[in-house]
């Protein structure tokens, strides 16, 4: 081989290492902007701290490379071990910091700005390598890596949601990256530029590339185990189901309740979304009322766990129930767990039933049918993609679709702690053109739980019709649940918008008050 075909090889070679690295780093990105909002919610918060903190430490790791530029080809393969075993380990770093130290946030920004200055790093080294296979132009020659770089960042865009995410978990992901990006800048190293290697440094390097391989083959076959200990000091009870879907992570708890019977909890993203103990109280006063009018198509929005579809069906008049659910996996869940089965009385098995998986706001731009009674069981507005569930222009869709003399009852948070969300959902139904009566009851799980119930076109009229006794509702206490007391009165609170979405600031800020 010709010396210009093995120094357009050598070029070659240096460039997919920038493409590898580029997408290693991106991952590590995303993977903290991820976790974030999987631990503490409010995506777009997370994500503006991890890439600010990241991009002001990358320039400064830019900075930081300019001494090491002499001994480029060292510096480089020690900078790469160090990205791959901080990068392979940060979400197990920061999903202990926040299980058993309660200090995540810290822990992001010190890993943030470590892996920021390593990342920054890389590129003024490179060039350095890049040169010494062949001079050219600083345009040309920032050019060609910028290139590399930005299309490898698109890679690592793309497999993280795609394939490390569902196929691997952020654990295992994490650690999958850091492997690979060791490899790529070790392979470089030791293959194009050995020579510039004293005897001493390919010893340093190679003993700290077998630590690195050695703790990061040990964290993969531990992450399982480490996960199941970290999710259970986030819980009090043990666990019992577990799983990280494409959309979110879905956890079961069972314990027995001071009433002596098993308590079965659901949770999502860590938030409590029912106990088997009460959970009737709170599916009760959200279906019976709004299915007190006309009822022969319902429509359920959310309610994966198909406990209002176990309500709903109660009802023999009933023709058709549609429910929207985003994540297969949780009907999946609701209809295979043997235990959600029961306590929905294998409601998904029933023929009556169509569930769609599909994002309902997106469902209702694209649906033009009519229903008698629409429910609207959504998990509660603490987080980016869960906001856009209470504004004012999802409620104008879903109303849009109630038939002349529809009924539509809306989950809306707790008027005692959080009552500025419950009242925003009340101010936000108004908005949508509707006239939104509010009502609560009590929820021992939860505390004073609220919703409300719009008309079509009126003011609807607070009624029950059940097809039997309810265990925890009838006229009296429905009438008690629209009286609120002098301590909880009704707030003067904007409106939630998709370009102003307050209730996201509401309910995070609220319930934090209780954390």
């Amino acid at each position: 081989m010709s010396s210009v075909s093995r120094g357009k090889l050598a070029r070659t070679g240096l460039l997919a290492t920038v493409f590898i690295c580029a997408a290693c780093g991106l991952v590590y990105e995303l993977a903290l902007v991820a976790l974030g909002s999987y631990l503490i919610g409010n995506t777009a918060q997370q994500a503006s701290i991890v890439l600010g903190l990241m991009v002001f430490a990358m320039g400064a790791g830019a900075l930081a490379a300019k001494p090491l530029q002499k001994r480029a080809a060292a510096a480089f393969a020690l900078i790469e071990l160090l990205l791959a075993l901080f990068g392979g380990l940060s979400v197990i770093a920061l999903y202990a910091a926040f299980a058993w130290l309660h200090l995540y946030t810290v822990a992001m920004v010190g890993v943030a700005l470590l892996l920021g200055v390593l990342i920054g790093a890389e590129i003024p080294l490179l060039m350095v390598l890049l040169q010494r296979l062949r001079k050219q132009s600083a345009g040309s020659a920032v050019a060609d890596l910028f290139a590399a770089d930005y299309i490898g960042a698109l890679l690592g865009g793309l497999a993280f949601p795609f394939l490390l995410l569902p196929v691997f978990g952020q654990i295992k992901g994490a650690l999958i990256v850091g492997a690979v990006n060791a490899l790529a800048g070790l392979i470089l190293v030791f293959t194009l530029f050995r020579r510039d290697l004293r005897r001493r440094t390919r010893w340093i390097v190679g003993g700290f590339a077998a630590l690195v391989a050695v703790t990061l083959v040990g964290g993969y076959a531990y992450a399982g185990r480490f996960e199941a200990e970290a999710q259970q000091a986030l819980y009090a009870n043990p666990i019992v189901y577990s799983e990280q879907t494409q959309y979110q992570r879905i956890v079961m708890t069972q314990s027995i309740s001071p009433f002596r019977d098993t308590d079965t909890r659901l949770y999502l993203n860590g938030d409590l979304q029912f106990s088997s103990v009460d959970e009737y109280r709170y599916h009760e006063a959200l279906v019976h009322p709004a299915l007190a009018g006309d009822r022969d198509d319902v429509l359920v929005l959310g309610g994966g766990d198909g406990l209002a579809l176990r309500e709903i069906l109660e009802y023999p008049d009933v023709e058709n129930v549609t429910l929207v659910e985003l994540d297969p996996a949780m009907t999946d869940l609701a209809r295979d767990n043997p235990v959600l089965n029961r306590l929905n009385g294998d409601a998904f098995a029933d023929p009556r039933v169509d569930t769609v998986n599909a994002d309902a706001f997106n469902w209702l731009r694209g649906n033009t049918g009519r229903y008698d009674a629409i429910i609207v069981d959504m998990p509660d507005p603490d987080e980016t993609a869960t906001a856009k569930l209470y504004s004012v222009e999802f409620y104008g869709l879903a109303s849009r679709l109630l038939a002349k003399d529809g009924r539509m009852a809306v989950q809306s948070g707790s008027p005692y702690f959080a009552p500025k969300s419950f009242w925003c959902v009340n101010k936000t139904l108004k908005e949508a053109g509707t006239k939104p009566v509010p009502y609560h009851v009590t929820v021992p799980s939860f505390g004073d739980w609220g919703f409300n119930l719009v008309g079509a076109k009126s003011t609807p009229e607070l009624a029950l019709d059940p097809p039997g006794d309810l265990k925890s509702l009838d006229g009296p206490t429905l009438d008690a649940a629209t009286v609120f007391p002098p301590d909880r009165p009704e707030r003067d609170v904007p409106a939630s918008t998709l370009m102003d979405p307050v209730i996201l600031e509401y309910a995070q800020s609220e319930w934090d008050s209780y954390g």
